[in-house]
C-alpha cells in the first residue's frame, strides 16, 4: 500500500508550488505549522514517561518487599526484567508494518497504550514467579508498537536537520521517568505500605494500580491529540498540508513513497546498514543495562529506600538538559557522530570512576556522568532516521527491525548485575565500559563509511560524464547523509 496516491501527491505539491506565496509568508506559515505540530507531539513526552515507568516499576518495587513476597530466587528477578523484551522484540516489525499500512498512529499508538496500562495494572495481583513472568511477557508484547511507531511518526513530519532535537524531545520522557518515576514510586512505597493489608508494591495498595491506571487515562487523551501523517491529518488546513508535504520533498524525504509494506520489508532486510546498526545497538543496550538497575546502583551509596529513590532523579534531570543541548547543536551543525562520541565518552568516565572507588561523593558523581549516555542514544535515533529517510515503507521496517533486534541487549544486560557482585559491581561496570567502547567503535565505522559515500556522491555530481548515473541514484542530487 502506498503512503499517498500519485494523483493526490501531485495535487498537494502543485497547490504549494504554484501558489506564488512570498518566501517570508511561507516562512511564517512553516513556523506556525511547526509550533502546532510540536505542541501536539509534546504529549509523547508523557506517553514515553509512562511507557518507561510501567516497564521499570519492578526495579523500584525491588527496594521494598517485591522479591520476598513473590519468593524469587537466584536469577529469577533478572529473568522478570528481561522477559519483557522477548515480546517486545517479536512484535515491533509486525506493528510498524501495520502502522505503515493503516496510516493511523493516532489510533495504533494510544490503543497499544491502553492495553499495556491494563496489563501493568493487573500485574499487581500476581502471587508467584510464574504469574509475574507471564504478566511481564505480555507487557512487552503490547508495548512493542509504541517506540518504533513514535519514531516513524516524527520522521514523517520533520526534516532531517530537525530530527535529533525532536527525537530528544519525545524520548526525554523516559529519561525523566528514570528519575521521577523513582520519586513517584518512593511516595507510593512509603505512604501506602500496609494499607488494605498488603505490601505497597501490590495492586491493592497502589504501585501498579496507580501507574497503570494513569497510563490508561493519558492514552485516552492521546487519541484526540496525536497527529497521523501530513496527507491524512484532519486538523491541518490545505495550505499547511501542502507545505508539510513539500518541505519534506525538498529535504529529500519521499513521504509520498510508492513502495508497499512488503517491499519495504524486503528493502530493509537487504540493507546491511540495518543489521550493522542492530548489532551496534545490541552492544549499546548492554552498556545501558545500568538504567534498569539504577535504584539498585544508587542504593550502594548507603541511604534508606526513600532517600535512595529521591537521589535517582537529579542525574536524569541533568542528563535531559545536556541531551537537549547536544541534540540541538547536532541538528544545527548537521553532524551526528561527534556528538554521539562526546556523550559516550562522558558515560565511559563515569563507569571508570565507579570501577575505581566506593567513595560516596565520587560514586554519585559517576552516575551523573553515566546518565549522559542518554544523549548518545537520542542522537543515534536521529541519525538512523536520517539514513533511512527516503522511502517511508523501508524506514518504517528499518526502525522497527533495528529497535526490535537491539532489545536483545536488554535481555543480556538484565544478567550483568547479579546481586553477589554488589555492592561494588565492578565487574558490571567493566562489562558496560567494554560494551560502550564496542558500540561507539561500530558507529565510528558507519560514520567513516557514510563520509566516503558522501564524497563519492560529490565527485559524481561534479563529473559530467556520470550525470546519467546521478539521475539513477536512489537519492536526489544534492542529497548527503548526515554524519
Amino acid at each position: 500500500m502506498t503512503t499517498l496516491s500519485d494523483a493526490k501527491a501531485a495535487e498537494y505539491m502543485n497547490d504549494d508550488l504554484s501558489s506564488g506565496v512570498p518566501s517570508h509568508a511561507r516562512d511564517d506559515l512553516e513556523r506556525k505549522l511547526l509550533r502546532k505540530l510540536d505542541l501536539r507531539m509534546s504529549i509523547i513526552i508523557v506517553l514515553y514517561a509512562l511507557n518507561f515507568v510501567d516497564r521499570a516499576n519492578a526495579s523500584s518495587a525491588r527496594l521494598a518487599t517485591f522479591e520476598q513476597d513473590l519468593h524469587l530466587q537466584g536469577n529469577q528477578y533478572a529473568t522478570i526484567l528481561s522477559i519483557v523484551y522477548v515480546g517486545y522484540i517479536f512484535m515491533q516489525v509486525p506493528a510498524n508494518m501495520v502502522l505503515h499500512w493503516l496510516e493511523k498512529p493516532s489510533i495504533l499508538i494510544p490503543g497499544s497504550m491502553v492495553v499495556w496500562g491494563l496489563v501493568s495494572t493487573l500485574t499487581g495481583i500476581t502471587k508467584n514467579y510464574t504469574g509475574i513472568l507471564l504478566a511481564r511477557f505480555f507487557l512487552g508484547f503490547v508495548e512493542a508498537p509504541f517506540y518504533p511507531g513514535v519514531l516513524y511518526l516524527i520522521s514523517g513530519w520533520y526534516k532531517r536537520d530537525e530530527l535529533a532535537v525532536r527525537t530528544t524531545l519525545v524520548t526525554c520522557g523516559s529519561v525523566l521517568a528514570s528519575g521521577f518515576g523513582a520519586v513517584f514510586a518512593s511516595g507510593i512505597l512509603t505512604g501506602m505500605q500496609g494499607k488494605l493489608g498488603q505490601a505497597a508494591w501490590r495492586q491493592e495498595t497502589w504501585l501498579f494500580y496507580i501507574e497503570g491506571s494513569t497510563t490508561i487515562l493519558v492514552a485516552i487523551c492521546a487519541f484526540f491529540i496525536l497527529p497521523d501523517f501530513p496527507h491524512n491529518t484532519k486538523w491541518l488546513t490545505p495550505e499547511e498540508r501542502a507545505l508539510a508535504i513539500s518541505r519534506l520533498a525538498e529535504d529529500g524525504t519521499d513521504e509520498l513513497g510508492k513502495r508497499t509494506t512488503l517491499q519495504g520489508l524486503r528493502d530493509a532486510v537487504c540493507d546491511w546498514k540495518v543489521w550493522w546498526f542492530s548489532v551496534a545497538l545490541i552492544i549499546q543496550f548492554v552498556a545501558l543495562s545500568f538504567v534498569i538497575y539504577f535504584p539498585t546502583i544508587v542504593a550502594t551509596l548507603g541511604y534508606d529506600t526513600t532517600n535512595t529513590l529521591l537521589l535517582c532523579a537529579p542525574p536524569w534531570v541533568f542528563s535531559t538538559i545536556v541531551a537537549f543541548v547536544i541534540s540541538r547543536y547536532s541538528d544545527k551543525a548537521q553532524k551526528r557522530y561527534v556528538f554521539l562520541f562526546a556523550s559516550s565518552a562522558l558515560a565511559g568516565v563515569g563507569f571508570i570512576i565507579s570501577i575505581c572507588t566506593m567513595n560516596t561523593a565520587a560514586r554519585y558523581t559517576s552516575v551523573f556522568l553515566m546518565a549522559q549516555i542518554s544523549a548518545a542514544y537520542m542522537v543515534i535515533w536521529g541519525w538512523i532516521n536520517n539514513i533511512f529517510a527516503r522511502e517511508p515503507a523501508k524506514r518504517a521496517i528499518a526502525i522497527a527491525l533495528i529497535n526490535g533486534l537491539s532489545q536483545t541487549g536488554n535481555i543480556i544486560g538484565a544478567y550483568v548485575w547479579p546481586i553477589n557482585w554488589g555492592p561494588t559491581y565492578r565487574y558490571s561496570y567493566a562489562i558496560c565500559l567494554v560494551a560502550l567502547a564496542g558500540s561507539t567503535t561500530m558507529f565510528g565505522v558507519m560514520y567513516l563509511h557514510l563520509k566516503r559515500v558522501n564524497e563519492r556522491i560529490g565527485r559524481d555530481e561534479r563529473n559530467e560524464r556520470n550525470a546519467k548515473d546521478i539521475n539513477n541514484l536512489p537519492d536526489p542530487v544534492g542529497f548527503r547523509y548526515l554524519v
